[in-house]
Parts: C-alpha cells; structure tokens; sequence
C-alpha cells in the first residue's frame, strides 16, 4: 500500500499531520528536487525550462531569440530620466509602426480636463458615438508615454471601433501618488459630462493596470459614478514584485529581477512614484479590501504564466469573485509581462478580442 499511495505523483494528498503521504527527508531527496527550510522557503535547484508546447509556433520562435539578446534585468536605471524616457520611446516606434499597419487608426492630440491625451480612432469609419475607453499607460509610472499609450490604443481602437482617450497622466521622478490618479479623475469627470458613466470604460496595462484598480477604487470615495467596465492587464490591485510570481519570473524570464535575496530591499521600478505612500491603502491596494472590491464594475484581467504579476492578478480576481463582481481571468500560457504588446502573436490577437468583447459587453450595447 505505501508504494501504491507514493505512485500516485501530482496529486495532493495530505496526511492528517499535515506532511504530504510519501513525503521524503532531505537526505532522501533526489539531486534535483526542492528542498524547505523551516520557515516555509522553497529552496529550488537549477533546472532549464523548455518553450511550452502548449504556447503558439510564435512564441516559441520570439522566446528562442531571446538567446540573441542580452537580459536586462533592471539591475540599474538610467540616471537621467529625459534619456531613459527617449530610449524607450525610440525602441518602441517600430512595434508602433506595425500596430499601425495591422490596425489603421486615427490619433490626434488634445487636452480634456486639463490633462493632455491622445484620441485614438478607428480610421475610415465614425467610432462608437455613446461609449469612450480610457487608456491609461504602462511604464512603471515613470516612463512610456507616448509609445505605451499608443501600443495599447490602437488595436482596441480599431478592432472595437472605439474612441480611446489614452491620457499622459503625471509621473515619477517629477511627481507622486496621488498625482496620476488625480489626472485621471479629472478626465473621467469630463468625460462623464458626455458619455454615460455606464458607458465609459477604463484600461491599462503594467502601471497603468494598477492605477485604473486605483481609479476603480477611487471613483465611489469622491462621490462620482462607476464606471461601466474595467480592464488590469499586466497587474493586480496590489503592489507590484509581491506575490510567488514575483521570483518565479524573476528566474524564468528575466524581464525583472526577483526581490533582493539577502532581504534588502528592491530597486524601485517606479523611480519614486508611490515614496511616501501607505501600501495598504484601499486606494493603493484595492484588492486587500474587500468593501472595496464589491463596488468594482465587472474586470477583465490579463496575464502570463511567466509574468511577475501573475500573482497579483491571481489575487485581485480572487477578492472580486469573493465580493461577488463580474470577473474574469486570462492568463497566457508561457507568456510574459504584458504580452499583449506583441502584435504578431496569436496570443495576444486573442486578448485583443478579449478585450473587445469584454467592453461590448459590459458598456452595452442599446441606444442609451
């Protein structure tokens, strides 16, 4: 029987003392199994992880020419914020160029609420004329406006025939928390003296997933009506680098470094921004809150299995389920931070229309 009992691998059985049945010691242990230390830490032996069959022939030729490419890890920043800005913005335009090719839109520049945006619509044909998208952009609440802003508009813009209003809300090292939800606060109240509040929706992706469940949260404390639909797409309604995937794809995809082992602490992606700032916040952390998250309109989230911020998306859908909001989960096998910023892949393709459908659907579809 006890052989039997250990033949049954993958399956969580759990003696009445606690320990998995056909547990081993340490010193039973094979070469390149985990080990654990007393306080619960996992230790994990070098091991190589293969492209997933399960992901598209795309990403796995795009993850085999990562071995072309040097990892940058975000091990230092760039001290000069004005450069780092047009580096990126400079190694963004041709993924611009071909969202543009792919999906023809329109983009002119405005200010509403006094907060400069860009509109983003479908080119060649009128945008929907009773519901409005607001974009708010990635980049660590420091960087990527505009070529962020403009990756995540223009197949939204397109595909869904919308007018998105991606806004360049302020940011860090020039300003702090609360100066980028202040900015989209004070377009959302433009807005909504245009468009019904049920008929707007809010997104962002990375940084700006975060701040739009910043804006969800935010929207019932000053008074002002929800809006009719949201999506956090590289992101969660905690902070970012928490959470097991924070390590997990600090090792297996190198786009960011795990936190610090030795426990000091981790380099601020965000160059400052939340300095100050309590992280238990219901406004900063929605997700640990959950009279909070019962007055979240219905979410769409979109991860990766390789991404740091699976597990706070992990969480933040959890604690909307728990309050009973509409909420769903979408988590990219094999694919990283922000995946959708890929044109070409079939996953991202699919979360376009994710996306799409999911705004449809909860901003309604009547002549109201």
């Amino acid at each position: 029987m006890p052989g039997q009992w250990k033949a049954l691998t993958g399956l969580v059985l759990v003696a009445a003392a606690g320990a998995p049945l056909g547990a081993q010691t340490a010193a039973e242990a094979p070469p390149n199994a985990p080990t654990f230390a007393p306080d619960g830490s996992a230790r994990v032996p070098p091991f190589t992880l293969p492209p997933s069959v399960l992901s598209s022939p795309e990403a796995r030729q795009q993850q085999a020419m990562r071995a072309r490419m040097p990892v940058a890890q975000g091990t230092s920043q760039e001290p000069d914020i004005a450069v780092r800005r047009a580096q990126l913005n400079a190694a963004m335009a041709p993924r611009i160029a071909r969202m543009q090719a792919l999906y023809p839109v329109d983009i002119t520049d405005t200010v509403i609420g006094g907060v400069r945006a860009k509109v983003v619509t479908p080119k060649g044909k009128p945008a929907d004329p009773r519901r409005v998208l607001i974009n708010l952009h990635g980049g660590a609440f420091s960087l990527c406006w505009d070529a962020c802003a403009l990756v995540e508009s223009i197949p939204i813009a397109a595909l869904g025939g919308y007018r998105v209003v991606s806004i360049d809300y302020r940011m860090a090292p020039e300003h702090r928390h609360p100066a980028g939800l202040e900015d989209v606060m004070a377009v959302y109240r433009a807005l909504a003296g245009q468009y019904r509040p049920r008929h707007i929706g809010i997104y962002g992706c990375s940084a700006g997933g975060n701040l739009t469940a910043q804006a969800a949260a935010a929207l019932p404390m000053r008074g002002l009506p929800q809006a009719g639909a949201i999506g956090i797409f590289g992101a969660g309604g905690v902070r970012f680098q928490s959470g097991d995937s924070a390590y997990i794809a600090g090792y297996v995809d190198g786009t960011f470094p795990p936190p610090p082992a030795d426990g000091s602490p981790a380099i601020d992606l965000t160059r400052g921004y939340f300095d100050g700032a309590d992280f238990g916040d219901p406004v900063v952390s929605p997700a640990l809150h959950p009279e909070v998250m019962a007055k979240f309109p219905p979410t769409l989230l979109i991860t990766g299995t390789r991404a740091m911020d699976l597990s706070p998306a992990i969480v933040t859908n959890s604690a909307l389920l728990r309050a009973g909001v509409a909420s769903t989960l979408i988590v990219g096998e094999a694919m990283g931070h922000c995946y959708l910023y890929q044109p070409d892949l079939p996953e991202s393709r699919d979360a376009y229309a994710a996306i799409v459908a999911h705004f449809r659907r909860n901003l309604g579809t009547g002549p109201d």
